[in-house]
Formats: structure tokens, sequence, C-alpha cells
């Protein structure tokens, strides 16, 4: 018997058996190499269905030709399986999957988990429970955005720990960012904890494009402050507002009845697929991004859309918090 019939034996052996489940395949060639990896409703279903019917790609056709050995993951849902089925096209980076671009020189916004974090930008994202935001596709949207962020808040720019201990015994002293008015001095004590955290959190509420939620607190604590007669306070969260709606006015608006809605969108063309992402918050644009997926086995524009979909959720929503 040649090895061609001992593969298709050994092939139907392990269809006969797949369950009728969710899960992952993985398709092997002869020197035991992960070809391809593909996701099923049913499992048993969409494995056969390469087995007994004619191809119209001639890319499948040849893929079918050199599956050596098959193997499966049962999962619970099919956005398990979704999930499951990108990690491992990341991981093995099979001859017949998409190619996922790599997207490791886009910057992001990282709020720091630390005592006082900081707000900085960078290329690499660590996971150590610190908040990014992004990926952005300008650098340019970057550093406007972390100038509107330091432009509204005196946070910390150093990289001193500032445990409770160290600030307590008096372990740091504060630098020309607090002289010239940028930072209230938490390294001292001079600013509570409580306070800074304040901060951040309207920080983060920016970062998401909340910023209409930001502009009614400012306005209530401006209108207090002027209740009071604390006028140079009220002034204070003027001066908030007013920049913040000067930021507000450069977004572009699609409409202003939308609330929050995330917008996809593929287009393709003879060799690559892109899915667009919008997000869209009180009717204005605030991120944008682009997935570029290179075609293998010439995938429909509803699968390359799941595949991008899936991709970006995990790169973007995962990475906020």
């Amino acid at each position: 018997m040649s090895k061609k019939n001992n593969y298709i034996d050994h092939l139907k052996s392990i269809i006969e058996v797949l369950p009728d489940s969710p899960g992952v395949y993985q398709y092997f060639n002869e020197n035991g190499k992960i070809i391809y990896v593909g996701k099923a409703k049913n499992l048993k279903r969409r494995v056969t269905s390469y087995f007994v019917k004619t191809h119209d790609n001639r890319k499948t056709e040849i893929l079918v030709q050199q599956i050596a050995d098959i193997k499966y993951i049962v999962v619970e849902t099919e956005e398990d399986a979704l999930l499951l089925e990108n990690n491992l096209i990341k991981k093995y980076q099979p001859k017949y999957n998409v190619l996922l671009k790599d997207d490791k020189t886009y910057p992001w916004i990282c709020v720091k988990s630390e005592p006082f974090p900081r707000v900085f930008q960078t290329r690499n994202i660590i996971k150590d429970g610190s908040s990014y935001f992004g990926p952005y596709t300008s650098s340019l949207l970057v550093r406007s955005l972390l100038e509107l962020i330091h432009s509204l808040y005196k946070i910390r720019t150093c990289n001193f720990n500032l445990t409770p201990e160290n600030i307590r015994s008096f372990k740091f002293k504060v630098c020309l960012e607090y002289h010239i008015g940028n930072c209230l001095g938490p390294c001292e004590g001079l600013q509570t904890e409580e306070d800074y955290l304040n901060s951040i959190q309207e920080i983060k509420s920016i970062l998401k494009g909340n910023l209409q939620n930001v502009i009614r607190y400012l306005k209530e604590s401006m209108n207090t402050m002027a209740a009071e007669y604390r006028f140079e306070e009220a002034q204070f969260f003027k001066n908030k507002i007013e920049i913040l709606e000067k930021f507000k006015s450069k977004s572009t608006v699609v409409n202003s009845q939308i609330s929050n809605v995330d917008v996809f969108s593929v287009d393709l063309d003879e060799k690559y697929g892109y899915v667009n992402f919008l997000r869209i918050v009180d009717g204005a644009i605030i991120q944008v991004f682009t997935q570029e997926i290179k075609r293998r086995l010439e995938e429909s524009p509803e699968e390359l859309l799941v595949i991008g979909i899936t991709e970006i959720k995990q790169k973007i929503f995962s990475s906020s918090r």
C-alpha cells in the first residue's frame, strides 16, 4: 500500500470520530508541520467538506492534497473557536492561513499600573495590569492627546516608586516640574493619592472618547465653586472646560444623534483584505484603525471581516480598561 493510501486511511479514521461540536482543527503535512488552522461550528461537518466536494479554488485543492494528519480541539462556543483559531494562526503562521500584519510599531497611550500612575506613549504592551489605549495610526494624534492631558491635569512625569512608605520617609524631593507648576508634588505627600486618582479616572474617560461626561462633571464643579463664591477655583474648572470644548470641536462629527457605536467594514483586492474600524462616541469619530490581512485561499469578504473583527477586538478591547 502506498504512503498516500496510508494517509487517506488515517484521515478517514479521524474524520469518522470527529464530534458534532464547535472547535478548531489543524491540518499537518507529511513532515508534521501545521499548514492550516480553521474554526467550525460543527467540526465533523466542516472537516468532512474538505474531502467530499470539488473545490473551485485551486489553492484549496493543493491544500487538501498536502494534508497527512488532522488534530482538533473542542470548545464550548463559536466565539471560543474564533479566539483560539486567531491565537493559533498568529503562533504558527500556517502556510495556507491569512497573514495578519504585525502592528507592533503602532503607538499606544499607557496609563501605568503603579502608585500615582504615569501617562505616556509606548509601542510595547506589557501585561502588568496597566491600561492601554489605541493603537493609534497617527503619532501626531498621540502627541495631541498627551498635550491635552498635560494641559488639563498636573500629573507626574518622573519614574519614582511612590509607595506610601517611600513618601512617609521623605525618600524623594520635588523637582523642577513642581516648581514650574506642572506637578503637585505627590512625591513629598503634597497631593493625596485620592485626588491624583480622580484625575486619572477623568483622563481614562477622555482617552475612551467620553468627553461629554468629563465636561459635565467639570461644569458641576465650576457651578459649585461659583455658588460658594470660590471664584478662583471656579475659573480653574472653566479653563478646563474651554480646553476640552476646543478639542472636541476639532473631532470629526458624523451624526450628533449617535451615542456610542463601533463600526466595522471590509475592503479587499486580489491579494489583501482590509478590515476598517471606527469608534464613534457622542457622534464624533474618536478612533480609527485598519487591520491588513494577506489572503492565502481567496477568502470571502465575510471570512476576512470575521477574522479582522476578532483580531481588532483582541488588540483594542482587551487592552483598554
